[in-house]
């Protein structure tokens, strides 16, 4: 393996770390919690691009349906955050197109989930605003985090 490749593993594996941290932090909402997982899924996706966005996007939204105790919703976590990481990702003419589907598709994703579990029409539905709510957090929140990082000067590591 080379070194550029162990340097970009483990920024993944950390940045997936810090993801899931963001998500043990519960903002209380009318139809439950709201995590800020989303602010480290948008982040990765705007700092390091697409396939960076989708590795912790589905990674992070896996792990902390196992650690918080939703094991039903692992696998939609890992395919809704991770399609949100990818398209959020998407830069130039195409980056407004790619987080308004990212929202979308996170979205309309659990609302699919939700049916599927057998928590019916009305369990789906209660949870669309919180899930555009999280979302909108999410996306500012990760392009304010990365306006900031790149603000700081890069120096070389000896």
């Amino acid at each position: 393996m080379t070194k550029h490749r162990t340097k970009e593993l483990s920024l993944l594996a950390i940045l997936t770390a810090l993801s899931v941290v963001l998500a043990y932090i519960h903002v209380p909402s009318p139809t439950g919690f709201l995590t800020l997982l989303d602010i480290g899924v948008y982040f990765t996706a705007f700092y390091l691009g697409s396939k960076s966005g989708a590795i912790v996007g589905g990674l992070a939204g896996f792990l902390i349906d196992l650690l918080l105790g939703y094991p039903q919703y692992m696998v939609h976590s890992l395919i809704a955050h991770g399609a949100q990481g990818f398209f959020a990702g998407w830069t130039g003419k195409k980056r407004a197109f790619g987080i308004v589907l990212a929202s979308i598709i996170m979205v309309g994703w659990y609302v699919l989930a939700a049916l599927l579990l057998g928590y019916g029409l009305g369990g789906a539905l209660a949870g669309i605003w919180g899930n555009i709510l999280q979302n909108a957090v999410g996306a500012v929140g990760g392009y304010v985090l990365f306006r900031a990082v790149k603000q700081i000067p890069k120096r070389g590591i000896a």
